[in-house]
């Protein structure tokens, strides 16, 4: 029973992924492709997590709240980007 749980999180993270990458590739406007770009870490942050928990690995949770800074810090600069754009 649990080892479908494990299978339908990786699933739905994976359907999330998919989804994320088309809207990163249609766009139309740049803060869309942006915003994907952030789900994405976020995704990845969810794998991470799952990997950490499932195999008992909690070295990995510090990876994922590395990648949290960082995703955070560009978004920021995104964000920065886009403003002194306009």
């Amino acid at each position: 029973m649990i080892e479908a749980l494990w299978i339908v999180i990786l699933v739905l993270l994976s359907l999330g992924l998919v989804s994320v990458f088309i809207r990163l590739a249609r766009g139309p406007y740049l803060p869309d492709r942006v915003i994907a770009l952030d789900l994405i870490s976020v995704i990845a942050m969810g794998f991470i997590v799952v990997y950490a928990v499932r195999f008992n690995q909690p070295a990995f949770l510090d990876v994922a709240i590395i990648l949290a800074i960082i995703s955070f810090l560009g978004t920021v600069a995104f964000a920065y980007y886009l403003e002194k754009r306009i």
